[in-house]
């Protein structure tokens, strides 16, 4: 097979995957009244609670307004509380409700079954191959997404 048809029919077939994953994910955490990506967010925040809405914005590679979204949502439905810091009132202190530690212990678990549905007779050896070359996908779109970012201006 030539290359292009082998690079055409992976990316395919990574974005049919994609699909599929995040179809599972969803069915998933229907259940808990949090999105998929709420979840990863509260995982973060029970994790590294001092983390800012910048640095969050940077793990998850969107917008600080887009986490700002979404803390506005985990926060009215209950999953967080958000108070001002008493030194920089531009600055929020989240903590995480019992109902967020809850969404947090399935999280986990929903996560860790994901991982073992994902991988299913994959070796050790190639999971890490498959690390490193999402790795590799993930930095060349980055470089390519920069150029662009340079071309518009």
């Amino acid at each position: 097979m030539d290359r292009k048809k082998l690079a055409h029919d992976s990316i395919m077939n990574f974005r049919k995957a994609d699909t599929m994953l995040r179809r599972y994910l969803d069915r998933k955490v229907s259940h808990t009244g949090v999105y998929p990506t709420q979840h990863r967010l509260l995982m973060e925040l029970d994790s590294n609670p001092s983390c800012s809405q910048v640095e969050l914005a940077e793990k998850f590679d969107v917008s600080a307004a887009a986490i700002a979204v979404s803390l506005k949502k985990l926060e009215k439905g209950g999953y967080i509380t958000r108070l001002a810091d008493e030194s920089d009132n531009r600055i929020n202190q989240v903590s995480i409700t019992e109902k967020g530690k809850e969404v947090i212990r399935k999280s986990i678990l929903i996560f860790r079954e994901t991982d073992r549905c994902f991988f299913a007779g994959f070796t050790d050896e190639e999971v890490a191959q498959f690390l490193h070359f999402m790795e590799r996908v993930y930095k060349n779109m980055a470089e390519q997404n920069c150029r662009l970012d340079e071309e518009e201006q």
